[in-house]
């Protein structure tokens, strides 16, 4: 459709500095980190609600889309505006006021993560989700796909933290979804149906996170195994213990060797590209002190060499091989199709088993890495996009990953969201009843499709997309 002449009209009520029509504005706002581009006709820079409410009203009347933005760090797509239209972009809107005596944040949806625990911590207390690219990356964003990160396992992921949302309708109406108190029962909660929407609900402007204190200690131990279901079986043996770490990271020996050949350094002296976990505890001096010594008996039974940090800058050192690793992965292939799935734990053996037969059957690298306390594992399938074998290839991987993921009892994400990369798969998740009950939702409170369409439902083919060639600084999960 030609939205030439409402674009015209926004332009005019909202002038040229916040509703911009160049080249430049609108090539950077046509793709996420999933690099699958559309140009948009405007990009808009609300400078208050008054022309978020006036941008989505016009855009409702007119049936613009409406995509909205952060920094752009989606690896699915759901940032990429799929049918053109306006960008509502809010990386701009990043206040954050720290409310001490509550333990709560009040946050704009352009804050980034790191940017919200640097503030909390400064106050005593922490916000613990975490993704890789918290540098970077929005809580707007965050909410919208229900982000988690490396303390997922033992501090649970952002709908755990969100209090209370305010935002719009699509139609340009203001809403508020809870309160900014710790307990809240009053009607429907749609602040949760908010929250994994993916942007298509409605338009999150602001939040309150409930924080928790600031661990008084951490300990950071990394260890390393024969082979992957030795490392998968160590980290159900220390869990049965019931020692609770803050973070347990899984890397195979595949994503170590990547990480090593770019550092140019053995994780262990002697071990080239052994499997590893690195884990850290974190809570009370006394409650460390118990955990580590329980840790320690555990990686000397089931390790093949483990290294305890010596306070924080050894630790950093530590965590060089995970920080590492997915950038590296390039060396492999000059594309990847960074999957962020789920696997129940009692199948965590299986799964390795069935990616060393996927590798061979593929004929691809599948480095492997992820948050082994609640099951979600980055699977990288590896490629030459310019290789059509390889292609295709990687395109039969991700559809027989997906499809033994759900078999096991697992999910296809677990927090990039469906956006565009995942829509082929979202029926192999869901049952068509529960599709058609999301959609009604959808047609409920967005009745003309204007808020982030052709995403979720529409299947689309990520390897058939037109990319931007660019790498970005979040190119990792």
């Amino acid at each position: 459709m030609d939205f030439s002449r409402a674009t015209k009209q926004l332009k005019a009520a909202l002038g040229p500095r916040v509703v911009r029509t160049d080249r430049d504005s609108t090539w950077t706002a046509s793709f996420d980190s999933s690099k699958i581009a559309f140009p948009p006709l405007a990009v808009v820079f609300p400078r208050d609600r008054s022309d978020v409410a006036r941008v989505l009203a016009l855009a409702n009347r007119h049936r613009v889309p409406v995509t909205v933005r952060g920094r752009g760090t989606s690896l699915t797509g759901s940032a990429s505006p799929a049918r053109g239209g306006w960008v509502l972009d809010l990386h701009r809107w990043d206040g954050v006021r720290i409310d001490a005596q509550a333990g709560m944040a009040h946050v704009q949806a352009g804050a980034t993560v790191e940017s919200i625990q640097a503030a909390a911590e400064r106050k005593g207390w922490f916000y613990p989700p975490d993704p890789s690219s918290k540098k970077y990356c929005t809580i707007g964003g965050n909410i919208a796909c229900n982000a988690g990160g490396m303390h997922g396992g033992k501090y649970g992921v952002t709908r755990d933290f969100v209090l209370a949302l305010k935002g719009f309708l699509p139609t340009g109406e203001w809403v508020e979804w809870g309160t900014a108190t710790k307990k809240f029962s009053a009607g429907f909660n749609l602040r949760d149906l908010w929250i994994g929407s993916e942007g298509m609900l409605g338009i999150v402007t602001d939040a309150t996170l409930k924080l928790i204190p600031r661990p008084a200690e951490r300990w950071t131990l990394l260890v390393s195994f024969r082979t992957e279901p030795d490392a998968f079986r160590a980290a159900l043996a220390l869990f049965a213990l019931r020692v609770q770490p803050a973070i347990c990271e899984f890397l195979d020996r595949y994503s170590v060797d990547c990480a090593e050949r770019a550092t140019g350094k053995l994780v262990f002296k002697g071990q080239a590209g052994r499997p590893v976990l690195l884990l850290e505890l974190a809570g009370g001096a006394a409650e460390v002190r118990e955990q580590r010594a329980l840790v320690l008996r555990w990686a000397a039974r089931h390790g093949v060499a483990h290294r305890a940090a010596r306070g924080r800058a050894e630790a950093e050192r530590l965590w060089e091989v995970r920080r590492s690793c997915s950038g590296a992965m390039f060396q492999l292939g000059d594309s990847k199709l960074n999957e962020d799935i789920v696997v129940p734990m009692g199948k965590y053996v299986a799964f390795a088993r069935f990616l060393e037969g996927l590798r061979r059957e593929s004929g691809l690298p599948i480095p492997t890495f992820g948050h082994l306390a609640d099951g979600n594992l980055h699977v990288n399938v590896m490629y030459h996009r310019d290789d059509p074998r390889e292609t295709r290839a990687a395109e039969r991987a991700v559809g027989k990953l997906m499809r033994t993921v759900v078999a096991l009892g697992g999910a296809i994400s677990g927090e990039h969201g469906i956006g565009l990369a995942k829509t082929p798969f979202l029926r192999i998740q869901h049952p068509p009843a529960a599709i058609r009950a999301m959609r009604a939702v959808k047609r409920a409170l967005d009745p003309r499709g204007i808020l982030n369409p052709g995403k979720m439902f529409e299947v689309f083919r990520v390897w058939e997309a037109k990319r931007v060639v660019a790498r970005l600084p979040w190119d990792h999960a």
